[in-house]
């Protein structure tokens, strides 16, 4: 699998990484499908305090455990607790990130995490606040390296300027072309890697998935959608499914440093880290890719 640096950073990772929020909670059968994508070269795990209520990020200290130093081990911070209450509440105030590494830290089982990530922002956040905990964090080694979670550009734009992001986690699909109109060339002129999550759409460009294509998806219609998949699939050609062109397609451009599929099943991880081993698309290819798309292609942010 080709290996990308995240941004200027020292962090490098697998350019076909694992997005955990699809393992569910049962234990064994997360901990089985973790150890299998550590076993196919997978380095980059992904996850958030978020994800069951915590429980995400148990059960994935748990099984890197003896192997932590294979592993690049990202989560996110900004979506807090309230006791007795249900759901989650915005905080991005650095005394809310300072205590809430040490939750993960702890679910984790590390001392430390490669790259920290704010989950979400807005214009109304104490931003240098925010940017000054994760440089904080950073000083002291409790973390590697820091990034952010969005799909804002307004957002994007303020970090980029102002923090020594390394990161950008964004969805970015053949459906879901928005980060191509400014964000992924701001990252590019940055030198910032964009992860990207969403590549086959909600399984809607996944391979053997024309159901999940038919409910549409992003106000695409999904008759729409099957007619862009059944053209997509001549292009896949031998050896190449629908999933895995959707993955190299998210890979193509020159800012992504990572895609992270998710996976529920080891055929579904295996099928997605053979887009690793696949060659890159060609310029031509990505160019008809382009012009194959619906007429109302998300593509602008709304």
């Amino acid at each position: 699998m080709r290996q990308n640096k995240l941004g200027a950073s020292d962090l490098v990772v697998g350019e076909i990484g694992l997005g955990c929020m699809s393992l569910g909670t049962d234990e064994q059968k997360a901990t089985a499908l973790l150890h299998e994508a550590l076993d196919l070269g997978v380095t980059l795990l992904d996850t958030a305090d978020l994800y069951d209520e915590g429980r995400n990020e148990e059960i994935v200290g748990k099984a890197i455990k003896g192997r932590r130093s294979d592993v690049v081990l990202a989560t996110k911070v900004g979506n807090r607790r309230v006791p007795g209450k249900d759901g989650w509440v915005w905080d991005a105030s650095k005394a809310y990130i300072m205590e809430a590494i040490k939750d993960s830290l702890r679910r984790l089982q590390t001392d430390y995490i490669d790259l920290y990530q704010l989950h979400g922002g807005t214009l109304d956040d104490p931003i240098d606040e925010t940017i000054e905990a994760f440089e904080q964090l950073k000083r002291e080694g409790v973390i590697r390296q820091y990034g952010i979670s969005s799909i804002r550009p307004n957002v994007i734009r303020e970090y980029v300027k102002r923090s020594h992001i390394v990161s950008l986690m964004s969805q970015y699909s053949i459906l879901d072309r928005r980060p191509e109109e400014e964000v992924l060339p701001l990252l590019a002129e940055h030198g910032i890697s964009a992860i990207v999550r969403g590549p086959v759409a909600s399984g809607a460009l996944a391979h053997g998935r024309e159901d999940k294509a038919q409910k549409g998806y992003l106000g695409i219609e999904g008759d729409e959608i099957v007619a862009l998949r059944h053209h997509l699939e001549q292009l896949c050609g031998e050896g190449r499914s629908l999933t895995q062109l959707a993955i190299r397609y998210a890979l193509a451009h020159p800012a992504t440093g990572a895609v992270i599929p998710g996976a529920s099943s080891s055929e579904q991880l295996r099928h997605n880290v053979e887009a690793g081993n696949l060659p890159p698309l060609t310029d031509q290819e990505v160019a008809l890719i382009r012009s194959l798309r619906p007429a109302n292609t998300y593509t602008q942010h709304r």
